[in-house]
């Protein structure tokens, strides 16, 4: 495709001094009590983790999730709720209201618009709904999870976007769109599954070449089952989170 090129030269960052972790969101607490466990560890490099309970906010508050939400902003991580898009076909009002129960129950930092359209024409739309969840949420930290590279004009919305989001064979072969030379690191995520633990470094490195300054990678893979979510390789830790914690954690940066 014409649009899109391996990445230009970019300026010299240190190694690692950008790379951070933005979490699609683990099974609930109660499934998955180490993974929200280990969020709260010291000196792990966490930009934000997103907070599902069903889908959304759920029909209401989940002390559980209460309490892993409120350990994580305790220890300075932005918690983030996630609002379904459905690539632009889910009402307005829904929206807006699953985002006031994330504000009431969670007291959420922001939050991650899964699905979100990736063309022009689906642009007036997404902006109406940023602009309200600002209004709603002053300071609100916002992601658009599409997953792919969008209309360049989506970049004045959001504070990040994920720009990629899929299996290791793809994402090795990847290119990222000309334009986003022109932004800094942290306007970018990419989000890897089935990554081999012998494959981390060169993972890595393919991140910082394409600028991205968040990235979620496991080696846990999709399921072909359809009864299977497609959230499923995002809702356990990594088999090598430790490595990737130390690799990019407070020794490295140092």
């Amino acid at each position: 495709m014409s649009h899109l090129s391996p990445a230009g030269p970019r300026p010299h960052v240190p190694a690692a001094a950008r790379l951070g972790f933005g979490v699609p969101g683990y099974a609930h607490p109660l499934v998955a009590p180490t993974e929200w466990a280990e969020l709260t560890r010291p000196g792990a490099p966490l930009h934000w983790a997103v907070l599902n309970v069903a889908g959304g906010p759920g029909s209401r508050r989940d002390p559980h999730c209460l309490t892993a939400a409120a350990r994580l902003r305790a220890r300075g991580v932005r918690v983030l709720g996630h609002l379904d898009l459905r690539c632009g076909t889910r009402p307005f009002g829904e929206l807006i209201s699953d985002a006031n129960h994330f504000l009431e129950w969670y007291q959420v930092d922001g939050f991650c618009l899964d699905r979100c359209p990736v063309d022009r024409p689906g642009l007036p739309e997404v902006r109406r709904t940023v602009t309200t969840l600002r209004a709603v949420l002053g300071g609100a930290y916002l992601v658009l999870g599409q997953g792919i590279h969008p209309y360049e004009g989506y970049m004045e919305l959001a504070d990040q976007l994920v720009t990629f989001r899929g299996s290791w064979p793809d994402y090795r072969w990847s290119q990222v769109a000309e334009w986003t030379a022109g932004y800094p690191p942290e306007r970018f995520c990419h989000q890897v599954h089935g990554v081999p633990r012998r494959h981390l470094e060169e993972a890595l490195r393919i991140a910082r070449w394409q600028g991205a300054g968040t990235i979620y990678f496991t080696d846990r893979t999709a399921r072909p089952d359809r009864r299977i979510r497609a959230e499923s390789p995002w809702e356990a830790l990594p088999g090598y989170w430790d490595e990737i914690v130390s690799r990019l954690g407070p020794r490295v940066m140092e």
